[in-house]
C-alpha cells in the first residue's frame, strides 16, 4: 500500500482539517507528520465546531487510529487540553491515538524562548505564535531535545532540569524579559502524566507494518508550502518540512511509499503574520474577504491578510509537492463579488516573472491579474457540482487549465457536508 499525503499550497489555513475528517472514512490511519500547536485544523458538523492543533483530524471517527508522528512537536498541555475537550463527546482517544516516541516535546522554558526572541526583533519580528515551535525544532537539530520516550525513562527529570537550566541561561542574555517558570511547570508535569497513559510507539515500524498488511494510510500536514523551512518564504516561515518530503522524515516513510498527493488551497489568498505577500488586498476588498470568510486565525485570532489567488505561487507549491489532485476550498465566499481577479504572472524591475523570485522579500513585486466572472449567488445550499453555476464550473475548469491539476473536490461552507466530490 502507498501513503497519500493531504497538505497546504498556501501560508497555511487552506482547511485541511475539513477534507481529513471528509476523506478519513477511506482510510485506516491518519499521521500527522510535522509542525505543532501552531496549527489550528477546524472541523465542523452536526452544528458544532472543532479546533484541534495537534492530534490528527481524524479522531472523532470510529475505527480509524491517529498517529502523531515523529515530525511533530507536542506540547504537553496543549495536548491535554485538546484531550479534555473529546471526552464530552464519547470518544475513547485511549484506544485511537497514538504518539510516536521519537516526537518532540515543547518545554515551558521554549515558549519562554520563543517570547523573548520574538520580543528582542521589535519591529522585524517574524509573527511567531509564541507556542515555543521554532526553539524545540532548534534544540532537536542541536541534539538536545527531549522526546516522548524520554517520559517513560527514570531520569526524565535530570534530562528536563538539564535542558532548563541551558534554556535559563539564555533567557538571561534578555535583560528586559520577565518570566515565572515555576507557575508554568506545574501544569506542564501535570501533562505530562497524562501523556504517559497515551499508548507511545515506534511510530515508523508501525507504520511500516500497516502498510505492509494492506492498511490504508493518509498524512496530514500543517501550515502550508509557502511556511516551509526550506522553501517558503523565508526567514518568515515555520520550523518545519511543510511540504510531501516532510512526510518521509516526519513519519519514516520511504519516498516510493508515497501515492497520492492532495493539496489543498483556497479560492482566494490569505497569510497570518509577516513576510511577503505578493496579491495582498489593503483595501475594503481585502476586508470584505476577511469578514465574509471569518479570517481569524482559529490559534491565535489573529486577523488574516488577504487577497486574490496568486498562479505564480500556486504552480511553485505544486511542482514542489508534486500535486496530483487539487481540493479548492472557500468557493462560498467569493460569492459577494460579480467579478473576481487571479494573478497570471509578476512584474518586477519591469521585467514579466512567471516563477517564484528568491528576492520576493527584498523587491517590490507587482501582480498581475486576469479578470474573471464572478457566480455572485449562494453556494451553501448546494449538495451536487453539477448544480453549481456556470461561472463557478468556468473558474474551476480555468484553474485547472492554468495550473494543469484536476480539482476533485470544491467547499462551498464549513460544515462537513458542504463538500462537493468533483466528477468529470
Amino acid at each position: 500500500m502507498k501513503v497519500d499525503v493531504l497538505l497546504g499550497l498556501q501560508w497555511g489555513d487552506e482547511g485541511k482539517g475539513k477534507i481529513v475528517d471528509v476523506l478519513t472514512p477511506s482510510y485506516d490511519i491518519i499521521a500527522r507528520f510535522q509542525g505543532g500547536p501552531n496549527a489550528g485544523h477546524t472541523l465542523e458538523f452536526e452544528g458544532i465546531k472543532h479546533v484541534l492543533h495537534t492530534i490528527p483530524s481524524g479522531i472523532f471517527h470510529k475505527n480509524v487510529i491517529n498517529l502523531v508522528g515523529n515530525g511533530v512537536v507536542i506540547d504537553p498541555v496543549i495536548f491535554k487540553n485538546e484531550l479534555d475537550k473529546l471526552v464530552p463527546f464519547g470518544i475513547d482517544f485511549t484506544k485511537r491515538l497514538l504518539l510516536s516516541k521519537k516526537a518532540h516535546l515543547i518545554l515551558p522554558t521554549h515558549r519562554l524562548l520563543d517570547a523573548a526572541s520574538e520580543q528582542s526583533k521589535g519591529k522585524y519580528k517574524i509573527g511567531s505564535t509564541l507556542k515555543g515551535i521554532g526553539p524545540t525544532y532548534m534544540d532537536k537539530t542541536g541534539r538536545n531535545g527531549l522526546r516522548v520516550g524520554d517520559i517513560f525513562s527514570k531520569n526524565f527529570k535530570e534530562k528536563y532540569d538539564a535542558l532548563v537550566e541551558k534554556h535559563v541561561g539564555i533567557l538571561q542574555h534578555h535583560q528586559d524579559f520577565t518570566y515565572n517558570l515555576a507557575e508554568l511547570e506545574q501544569p506542564w508535569f501535570e501533562a505530562i502524566d497524562t501523556l504517559r497513559k497515551l499508548t507511545a510507539v515506534d511510530s515508523e515500524n508501525y507504520l511500516n507494518a500497516a502498510l505492509l498488511s494492506g492498511k490504508k494510510v493518509l498524512a496530514e500536514g500543517a501550515q502550508g508550502t509557502m511556511l516551509d523551512i526550506d522553501f517558503g518564504t523565508y526567514p518568515y516561515v515555520t520550523s518545519s518540512n511543510t511540504v510531501t518530503a516532510g512526510t518521509c522524515t516526519g513519519l519514516g516513510i520511504a519516498p516510493t511509499r508515497v501515492g497520492k498527493v492532495i493539496g489543498i488551497f483556497k479560492a482566494y489568498c490569505t497569510r497570518v503574520g509577516s513576510g511577503p505577500f505578493p496579491t495582498e488586498l489593503d483595501d475594503q476588498v481585502g476586508e470584505d474577504i476577511r469578514n465574509e470568510g471569518k479570517e481569524f486565525g482559529s490559534t491565535t485570532g489573529r486577523p488574516r491578510r488577504c487577497g486574490w489567488i496568486d498562479l505564480v505561487q500556486m504552480r511553485y507549491a505544486i511542482m514542489i509537492n508534486g500535486v496530483t489532485e487539487l481540493c479548492m476550498m472557500k468557493s462560498d465566499v467569493l460569492s459577494i463579488f460579480d467579478e473576481i481577479n487571479v494573478c497570471t504572472h509578476y512584474q518586477i524591475d519591469n521585467t514579466e516573472v512567471h516563477e517564484f523570485p528568491f528576492d520576493v522579500n527584498e523587491k517590490p513585486v507587482l501582480p498581475v491579474y486576469k479578470r474573471l466572472k464572478g457566480w455572485a449567488t449562494d453556494l451553501t445550499k448546494l449538495s451536487s457540482y453539477k448544480d453549481c453555476p456556470e461561472a463557478l464550473k468556468c473558474y474551476v475548469s480555468y484553474l485547472e487549465e492554468q495550473l494543469n491539476v484536476p480539482i476533485s473536490v470544491v467547499s462551498v461552507g464549513p460544515d462537513r457536508k458542504q463538500t462537493l466530490i468533483k466528477k468529470e
